[in-house]
């Protein structure tokens, strides 16, 4: 699961209604074939199938990198065994993605601003934008960049931000794609039209309006999580090439956005009309410049998606697909890690959700028989970057995705709070026979009662939904593969174990893993998986995905 660094904004609660336009649901039996079928899932085939996923070879599967390519290669090696139809590009189960890396140069980067430099990385990083070479630039400070005409908020009257910075200062955390806090007050249920005409954050008003860049002033939260950020942003950046913006005739080059420290700040508004930091608001053009030099080098990688197709029996519904998806990425080496173990292994996040869609593969094609829609598998790279193969494989699929009647996604499943632990970095995980489940009610009837139906019919584990409440600030909507199926208008459900003590740390090994639960839940879930790819019609959207939701 991706960390979520800036978090900040809120999820909403929806009332579960029930399927088929019934009171309550309708008892859905599970078969005593079915059982058979999900009883090829087993906790020893688990445990032998992470123990290669998560081991120290696989060297923490970051993307890219040798350990996620050998990873993707045991997937696909074992779906051709297994009968699978390749889904991925020209034949092969392998979704390529190129990605664009390039790394700056310290030593011929820097900032000028009256006269003064400053260094890359300790005061200034660039957060987005392909900035090289040479800018010299005018500054507005604009508040905190957000204008909502709905509520009569717009810093920008009176400024021309046209070739200009527009150096923005919001406190508060920061969150997904937006840099600033919203004003106070504002909700994302308030930014109501069109994007860049109706509403806007700083970013999009800068490309909207032909500015050259966006400056993220230091605030509290900023400054207390700077060496994070440096480390993030400061020497090198790598983003996937075709999800980038582009630009366009209209607004021209897409703005840089920059991250600017406490000290250049300071520099940058000192003698002038008013400075953030210590409390103006009022927006106003500088007198100062601000000159900036970056020299970069780029080069392209590669990594994939592993996707496959389980055809359907039924002439008519297999063009019809169930999606079931994990992300197999982790985060990779830490050379600075303290103590001697340096790889991240993420054994529960998210090898345990790689290894359960594997064994639902290898179950479903040793069944005696195939459903009746087809089931589309989508292993993703690139969670932890930004959920980049998820957005990719929505944004450019390979199968016809408007025939994904729903989508399942694992991410966690594989960790247990046993009684008696007092850890309190475990006081959010779940018992032996609870899993969080987020976002099944959101946007079918249909689907929650097929989920909730299913598990009760079998198992009847506790299903804990309190991260659909609004008030809950871990964002876990927007933090996996599910949330951008959601807003392509596929009902999504997400099974989750919580965090816990080894949560993006090097500790998240094989051997910590409750394979007996774990077992459990992966069989539930494919149950889930063959309800639905048997039902006489696909779960219709009855409910929409609200501005709450429809953003990161």
């Amino acid at each position: 699961m991706k960390r979520n660094i800036f978090a900040f904004l809120l999820i909403a609660a929806f009332v579960v209604q029930s399927a088929f336009g019934q009171a309550a649901a309708p008892a859905i039996k599970i078969s005593a074939d079915e059982k058979k079928i999900a009883e090829g899932v087993t906790a020893k085939q688990l445990s032998d199938y992470l123990y290669f996923v998560a081991s120290d070879e696989m060297e923490g599967r970051d993307t890219p990198s040798r350990g996620l390519d050998t990873t993707a290669k045991f997937i696909g090696m074992n779906l051709s065994k297994w009968g699978f139809k390749p889904a991925g590009d020209d034949g092969t189960f392998y979704q390529k993605m190129a990605l664009k890396r390039d790394a700056i140069d310290p030593a011929a980067t820097s900032v000028e601003i009256g006269g003064q430099k400053y260094s890359y990385g300790d005061d200034i990083v660039r957060a987005s934008g392909n900035a090289t070479g040479n800018m010299t630039a005018k500054i507005v400070f604009a508040g905190n960049g957000w204008m909502v005409k709905s509520k009569n908020i717009n810093p920008y009257a009176g400024l021309d931000v046209k070739g200009k910075i527009i150096a923005v200062f919001g406190e508060g955390p920061m969150g997904g794609r937006n840099l600033v806090p919203m004003p106070v007050g504002i909700t994302q249920a308030d930014l109501t039209g069109t994007r860049g005409k109706d509403w806007a954050d700083a970013v999009t008003y800068a490309r909207e309006n032909g500015a050259a860049g966006v400056m993220v002033l230091s605030s509290k939260f900023l400054a207390a999580n700077w060496g994070a950020v440096t480390q993030m942003f400061g020497r090198s950046r790598m983003v996937v090439e075709k999800l980038q913006p582009q630009a366009t005739a209209q607004t021209g080059p897409v703005p840089t956005v920059f991250l600017a420290s406490e000290k250049l700040a300071n520099a940058v508004f000192a003698g002038e009309a008013g400075n953030p930091l210590t409390g103006y608001t009022n927006s106003f053009e500088l007198t100062k410049d601000f000159n900036f030099s970056i020299a970069t080098k780029s080069e392209t990688a590669w990594t994939q998606n592993v996707v496959a197709i389980w055809e359907g029996s039924d002439p008519v519904l297999k063009k019809e697909m169930v999606a079931i998806g994990a992300h197999y990425d982790h985060v990779g080496i830490n050379p600075n890690a303290p103590g001697p173990d340096k790889i991240f292994n993420g054994a529960d996040d998210d090898g345990s959700g790689t290894v359960a869609v594997l064994s639902i593969a290898e179950a479903l094609a040793k069944a005696p028989k195939r459903p009746k829609r087809s089931v589309l598998f989508v292993w993703h790279c690139g969670e932890e970057k930004g959920l980049w193969g998820s957005e990719y494989f929505n944004k450019f699929p390979t199968v016809d995705i408007k025939q994904v009647i729903a989508q399942l996604n694992i991410d966690m499943i594989g960790r247990s709070r046993k009684a008696g632990n007092t850890e309190p970095r475990d006081k959010d995980l779940t018992d032996e026979n609870t899993i969080y489940v987020i976002g099944k009610d959101m946007m079918s009837s249909t689907l929650g009662s097929v989920v909730d139906g299913t598990n009760k019919g079998y198992l009847n584990m506790a299903y804990d939904t309190r991260y659909d409440d609004p008030k809950d600030t871990n964002r876990f909507f927007f933090r996996s593969d599910h949330f951008n199926y959601a807003v392509n208008g596929i009902p999504i459900a997400f099974w989750f174990d919580g965090v816990h003590v080894d949560y993006h740390g090097a500790g998240d090994h094989p051997d910590k893993i409750d394979y007996p639960r774990m077992e459990k839940i992966t069989r539930t879930i494919m149950l889930t998986m063959l309800k639905l790819a048997d039902l006489k019609e696909r779960p219709k959207i009855d409910k929409q995905l609200p501005p709450e939701l429809s953003g990161r």
